[in-house]
């Protein structure tokens, strides 16, 4: 079957998106909280100094902003670093194609360490003449046997934010000399980053500045020609296709996302809406994700998650996608495993995470650091199955910070060449403290220091109290070696930066080498360095980390046992940065930088091909041997990872090339197992002994819940193999989970819950019950699940409803929903309530219009759709601050002031909040009249709740004028209803004290009044109709004594 190409994004509104394009798995960086960092060639929206750019990595470490799920590992290597003139650290280049940006700095001074005599290697040196007031520099070499090199400088003005001038160089012979090409570009073009195709190193693109112009500038012959085009939309990052090199996505800076089929000559836009750096390349067979507005889909869709995406957590890597999705405050973390359906993640039940980063996905296997409930400046470390479903612990309170764009940067790190070698800095109490395990966390030990200094002395160093420290860091500029380095094609070797003592500190800092994957380690200088492998590793280059410019560098052709330096330049040079040709043909060295703050940019080319006579023969090798020392008191454990391995490295001080391409491992022989080559199931804890027992909280394996008599399942022992380890287990005692035979339980832990785990839906939707059940599944246990509804069903077996069991609730309510699970050997059961709600539309407040003072009267309020036990009413009466709440749409009330008084409910239903209200009259007494209306009035009867009060008050009008009694004392009430009806109410006057302090003989009045209009007919005019009116005497009217009439 044909790849379908397709391109991943995360957009702020929707859970995850697959816009049909064309995407390939891409290699993530890795970043924090679940969050995943930008992938590769992206860059941010304007370089600032003081915070450079975070690019993808090859070891685990740096992560991206916190408080979502992503990656926490990989430090991106980008075309793009930065440097200010007024800074001065180092710069290390890929090599591999990518560029590197520069600002101006200074540095350098003389090395401590080891010496020998002074090597003169061959140097030159050019300037890029005109260019003295720009301080940003790009620089691309490619490789490949090629002696092309590309360097875009520029003025990048900090107040307003943006490039101001630019210069395009051009080398073909390896830097030997260099050629502007503004003429060729355009002398008025402003060009601001230089974006290099991955697949193919000869293809490049330069963005122009936004401010002047917004377009892109193209070569696909190394800068021999080039090509201009227009772009639409401002472009803030590039991603591109890792195989289709006129294949490119574009991010703009108005959160839209573009792609390009022809490398940047026209644009289609992809998506609207989408979050920064959430997009990715991968490739797929089967489309498994929609682009959708979350509440635009069909009905008929699945929707994978209990709520939305949270914004900025889609994560891309490898064969995993991961998401994170906040509920009710607490947040739930998602997997999808080779493009599957998405998972709920588990971790331990009381870890309780605040906070989620994907270290490491390498090897079919998910690293995360993971911050649970009583950490607050630290994460622990957590290793998955293959799937990255079930999560275990290896290692608590990792130490941890932020980098300069606010990024988590976690304290871990992978040795580079082998399968389970991790050095990490742990937290205890105030001190940190570097471990080391040979094991994939499954033990960890502290490093031992050197066993004497520089001069020999003896250190007397030993732990617990006393140990080796290292600096993890990883550096954010990409042409700045990092603080700890590895190389696969030199196993074994690590360099890093550190201290010995008893805690991580940044005071006498010296770097250090170990020649044995970490077992042993040797000081090399008593000040930090910034240290480069050469020549595949056979040989080391160093530079002093300093302020001072320095003319010279240090090399060693023995792992760092002696030195030689080398004098790079006669006047002493503020190093910028440093490029270097990874693939072994041209053995060239690049140095960028500045004699002064105001010189031109010097560019010095040294070749080290002298160092090396000849090619490497068999002679110039030897085995080395693959131990672990660090976890036993003997010469060394032989079997690591469950193998015997034998490498082939080359001896130390051989002069010769190495070439690239050979075999490094001669030999991996599997071992027997122990406890330590597995990791603790999920479920499972690891003890002093190093056996695994269950927690407190586990209830057991969920693997053969569903298996019947005769059946058979694969259950935990509490036990599962490290991935990547090759350890056979003996048959006697084996660990490793293993097939058992069902036998028939009674019902046991029957838990129901809503596929999404919420209490509540709408009406009308499809709700989708999970049965959970600790034991007792069988083909012999049959499941009965009453909805509450009137409807049930009745499975004769558990396997019916895995993958659940659906249901449509017609209408509103709170509904008890039963499940029964029964075999011949007992009965359980288990009740959800179910709220399904339907949105409030309306709702109408019934209230007598008329009250008699002191008597108890009732209200009520009516709502549709009807709302039955889902509602919460609201009721303020009179004057009262304090609502009255009721579940109920009715409420009894006495008044006891006389006049007007208002009344008003809220109805709360489904995040829905309507009202209406009412004024009632409150009287010592009244009378009342009912009255009719010819059936000619419905014929003039609007849909609009304002015409009863019209016409009552046209009502009102008539009957005084007839009648000739005061408007004031009558009332008009229009009824709802068909056919229409209304209520007059005779109100007495205002009132008035007799001389002996009695009331005026109102009650008589009243009634004389009513009686005299008792079966009158009346007319009212409207338009060409008469409109009759016929009033009857009210059957009951009451007065202030509860007497009736």
């Amino acid at each position: 079957m044909a790849r379908v190409w397709r391109a991943m994004f995360c957009a702020s509104w929707i859970a995850c998106a697959l816009a049909r394009t064309d995407p390939f798995p891409t290699d993530v960086d890795e970043a924090g909280g679940l969050t995943g960092t930008a992938p590769r060639h992206s860059r941010p929206s304007a370089p600032v100094a003081a915070t450079p750019k975070v690019w993808s990595a090859r070891a685990p470490r740096g992560t991206d902003t916190a408080g979502h799920l992503g990656p926490a590992a990989r430090k991106a290597r980008s075309e793009a670093a930065v440097r200010d003139k007024r800074a001065a650290p180092l710069a290390d280049p890929p090599g591999d194609g990518r560029t590197l940006e520069l600002r101006r700095g200074g540095g350098g001074a003389p090395a401590a360490g080891p010496r020998v005599s002074e090597t003169q290697l061959s140097s030159s040196s050019f300037a890029l003449t005109g260019d003295s007031a720009h301080n940003q520099a790009m620089v691309y070499w490619t490789g490949h046997n090629n002696s092309v090199i590309l360097i875009l400088t520029k003025l990048y003005d900090f107040n307003l934010g943006t490039v101001t001038e630019s210069s395009l160089w051009r080398s073909v012979d390896l830097g030997s000399t260099y050629q502007k090409l503004n003429d060729k570009v355009g002398y008025r073009t402003v060009l601001s980053y230089l974006y290099v195709c991955p697949s193919n190193k000869k293809k490049f693109l330069i963005l122009t500045d936004p401010d002047v112009e917004s377009s892109v500038v193209v070569s696909s012959d190394e800068g021999s020609s080039f090509q201009k085009f227009s772009v639409s939309f401002i472009i803030q990052s590039l991603l591109f296709h890792p195989t289709q090199e006129d294949w490119l996505l574009g991010y703009s800076h108005d959160h839209k996302l573009y792609n390009s089929r022809d490398f940047g000559k026209n644009w289609n836009l992809v998506h609207e809406a989408v979050s920064p750096s959430r997009f990715y390349w991968y490739d797929v067979i089967l489309v498994r994700y929609i682009t959708c507005l979350a509440q635009r889909c069909a009905d008929t869709r699945q929707y994978p998650f209990p709520g939305r995406v949270d914004e900025g957590s889609l994560v891309v890597q490898d064969e995993y996608v991961f998401v994170q999705v906040t509920t009710s405050g607490r947040a739930k973390y998602y997997v999808s495993y080779q493009r599957e359906a998405f998972t709920r993640i588990q971790l331990p039940k009381y870890c309780l995470p605040k906070d989620m980063h994907i270290i490491s996905t390498d090897e079919s296997q998910v690293m995360a650091a993971v911050q649970e409930w009583s950490e607050n400046d630290t994460y622990s470390l957590y290793i998955s199955d293959h799937k990255g479903l079930y999560f275990s612990p290896a290692l608590p309170h990792l130490r941890t910070g932020r980098g300069a764009a606010g990024n988590l940067v976690v304290d871990i790190y992978k040795v580079a060449g082998f399968s389970g070698i991790l050095l990490a800095n742990r937290k205890e109490g105030r001190q940190v403290k570097t471990y080391i395990s040979f094991s994939k966390g499954q033990r960890w030990s502290l490093l031992k220091a050197p066993a004497v200094d520089l001069a020999g002395n003896s250190l007397n160093c030993r732990p617990p109290s006393c140990s080796l420290h290292l600096h993890l860091q990883m550096s954010e500029n990409p042409y700045t070696p990092d603080s700890i380095s590895s190389k696969e094609s030199v196993p074994g070797i690590i360099v890093a930066t550190g201290n010995i003592g008893s805690e991580l500190s940044y005071q006498n800092v010296g770097m250090f080498i170990s020649s044995d994957a970490g077992n042993t380690w040797r000081q090399i200088f008593e000040e930090e360095h910034r240290v480069w492998f050469l020549e595949e590793g056979g040989a080391l280059v160093a530079i002093i980390q300093a302020t001072v410019p320095i003319s010279h560098l240090w090399i060693s052709l023995d792992e760092g046992r002696h030195w030689q330096q080398h004098v790079f330049s006669p006047s002493p040079l503020f190093v910028d940065g440093i490029l270097m040709d990874q693939d072994l043909q041209h053995h060239v060295i690049m140095l960028f930088g500045h004699f002064s703050y105001r010189s031109e940019w010097q560019l010095i080319k040294v070749d080290y091909r002298g160092l090396f006579s000849r090619q490497c023969s068999e002679g110039d090798y030897q085995p080395w041997y693959l131990l672990n020392q660090v976890h036993t008191h003997s010469s060394g454990e032989p079997c690591v990872m469950g193998q015997r391995q034998v490498y082939k490295r080359r001896r130390a001080g051989s002069r010769c090339i190495l070439g690239k391409g050979r075999s490094r491992r001669i030999s991996a022989d599997p071992c027997a197992c122990n406890v330590f080559d597995f990791e603790c199931d999920y479920g499972f804890e690891r003890q002093m002994d190093g056996k695994c027992l269950a927690a407190f909280w586990y209830h057991g394996n969920s693997a053969g819940k569903g298996c019947s008599i005769g059946q058979s399942f694969l259950n935990s022992t509490g036990y599962r193999k490290v991935v990547s380890n090759s350890c056979k287990e003996s048959g006697k005692e084996p660990v490793s989970p293993r097939m058992q035979q069902c036998d028939l339980k009674a019902p046991r832990g029957v838990r129901l819950s809503t596929a999404h785990e919420e209490l509540s839906a709408p009406v009308g939707t499809n709700v989708t019950f999970l049965l959970h059940l600790d034991r007792g599944g069988s083909l012999q246990t049959d499941v009965r699940l009453d909805f509450g509804d009137g409807i049930a069903v009745t499975y004769s077996n558990l396997s019916h409803v895995t993958e659940g069991i659906r249901h449509i609730y017609k209408t509103a309510g709170i509904f008890s929903v039963t499940a029964r699970v029964e075999n011949s050997l007992g009965t359980d059961s288990s009740v959800l309530f179910l709220h399904i709600t339907s949105p409030l539309e309306q709702v109408y407040l019934s209230a007598p219009a008329v009250a008699v003072r002191g008597k108890q009267s009732e209200v009520s309020a009516v709502v549709w759709p009807s709302q039955t036990k889902m509602a919460i009413f609201y009721w303020w009466i009179e004057n009262n601050t304090e609502p009255i709440i009721t579940l109920e749409g009715k409420l009894s009330h006495t008044f006891q002031i006389e006049g007007t008084s208002q009344i008003s409910v809220q109805v709360s239903s489904g995040g829905v909040i309507l009202q209406d209200s009412k004024a009632v009259r409150v009287s010592e007494f009244f009378r009342s009249l009912l009255l009719s209306f010819s059936p000619n009035l419905e014929e003039h009867k609007p849909a609009i709740p304002d015409w009863r009060q019209d016409v009552a008050r046209v009502v009102m009008t008539t009957l005084s004028q007839v009648s000739g009694f005061p408007s004031e004392q009558l009332l008009v009430c229009v009824l709802a209803g068909t056919p229409t009806a209304a209520e007059v109410f005779i109100l007495p006057a205002a009132q008035t004290h007799t001389q002996s302090g009695e009331l005026g003989n109102n009650e008589q009045e009243l009634e004389k009044v009513r009686q005299q209009h008792t079966k009158h007919t009346y007319t009212l005019h409207n338009a060409n109709e008469i409109i009759c009116i016929k009033i009857f005497a009210i059957y009951t009217d009451i007065n202030s004594k509860g007497e009736q009439y």
